[in-house]
């Protein structure tokens, strides 16, 4: 009998671990079904130019991995028995029974209990999201306000993109802290020239308290507006905490340092769903930057573990921080593995040819899931002699 490997979720964690599977494991011993809600890869790092009126390429799943034995299911995941090892998807779809279970559902947009933000503000957190965001952008009329709030790197790509796009509005950001506040002071006085350039209106220290129709209410007084976009944040799905794995505080599903659940050794855990440190023991943040080798550590120790190989472990580090300030200008700025920023910083064109390199590497990995590993697909090895700890 085949073992079962069942893989929820299709972003960059999800399509890169199935893949990876799919190479390293023969496909005699093997079924690995993939999970999806959208029949098509989304490049989430791509969603601001999506919301800003840019098209992105179609990638159907059933393409992506055609010929390579993943089974795709496109289908919503409305909970999980993970003692049973049953997966219920919605509608008439039917559910899935498991051997292994790789958890990749990603994250959706954190509101954090703030009033209107559910009723008023867009986001760019799924593709549905963002086509609804660019709707709204083509109704608004010139000389209308966008407000975005958020200064991290989603907050500051989403501003910066619809103000280049549309230079006939007034967009403004507005932050709880400082933005972008956490990078070098190079990295920093370019990302407020490149502001002042594009006319975008920044508001520190301005904790947003409510969202309104008209704009939202500050600790430092109301910032109108037609149009909010809410990006401060993300959080996991909380089908995870619904179920008997031990979670962290935040729904994260707690892992060793080869991805596998703390409480259920047959679930995996990756990309921003899992909880885990990285270098230096801080818990590694949500993003792209992160899900990819999450992805190959958590798909390279199960292949070992069911080969009877040894399990590779190693924490996972940072290497850079890339940010899109429009299509033509951007910054790249040079992280320490504990993701610490250093002053090696490339800024403007040619950061933004290496920010798109990136982008188009991370999305070719996807495209091209079983390309770039060794083609040597190993036999499973009997039950009694798969290692059940961590080598």
């Amino acid at each position: 009998m085949k073992h079962r490997i069942v893989v929820l979720g299709a972003g960059y964690a999800g399509a890169n671990a199935a893949g990876r599977l799919a190479k390293r494991l023969h496909r005699d011993d093997i079924e690995i079904t993939l999970v999806n809600a959208d029949p098509e890869f989304v490049e989430r790092v791509r969603l601001h130019q999506l919301a800003s009126g840019q098209d992105l390429p179609a990638r159907p799943l059933r393409d992506v991995f055609a010929g390579t034995g993943v089974q795709v299911r496109t289908a919503s995941v409305t909970a999980i028995d993970v003692d049973r090892k049953i997966v219920d998807l919605a509608g008439d779809t039917g559910t899935l029974e498991y051997d292994t279970l790789v958890y990749a559902l990603g994250s959706t947009v954190a509101d954090y209990g703030v009033p209107g933000v559910v009723e008023y503000a867009h986001n760019v957190a799924g593709k549905q999201a963002a086509l609804r965001l660019r709707a709204r952008l083509h109704e608004l009329a010139s000389g209308a306000t966008v407000l975005v709030v958020g200064g991290g790197l989603t907050g500051i790509e989403a501003a910066t993109e619809i103000a280049e796009a549309r230079q006939d509005l007034k967009v403004v950001i507005a932050a709880r802290g400082g933005v972008g506040d956490w990078l070098d002071e190079k990295a920093q006085r370019h990302l407020h020239r490149v502001f002042d350039r594009l006319g975008i209106t920044v508001h520190e220290q301005a904790d947003v308290t409510r969202v309104e129709a008209d704009g939202v209410i500050t600790t430092t007084g109301p910032i109108p507006a037609q149009m909010t976009v809410w990006t401060a944040g993300f959080t996991v799905h909380p089908i995870a905490a619904a179920t008997t794995l031990t979670v962290s505080g935040t729904g994260r599903i707690v892992v060793d340092g080869t991805l596998r659940s703390v409480s259920h050794p047959d679930v995996y855990a990756i990309g921003d769903a899992a909880h885990t440190p990285g270098v230096g023991g801080k818990e590694l943040r949500m993003g792209c930057a992160t899900a990819t080798p999450m992805a190959w550590q958590g798909a390279d120790a199960l292949a070992a573990r069911l080969t009877g190989r040894k399990v590779p472990e190693a924490p996972i580090g940072y290497a850079a921080q890339c940010i899109s300030l429009g299509r033509r200008d951007a910054i790249f700025q040079k992280v320490t593995p504990e993701d610490q920023p250093t002053s090696k910083v490339l800024t403007g064109r040619i950061a933004a040819r290496v920010k798109e390199f990136i982008c188009a590497s991370a999305a070719w990995s996807i495209y091209h899931p079983t390309f770039l590993l060794p083609s040597r697909r190993r036999r499973l090895a009997p039950v009694e002699t798969q290692p059940r700890v961590a080598a």
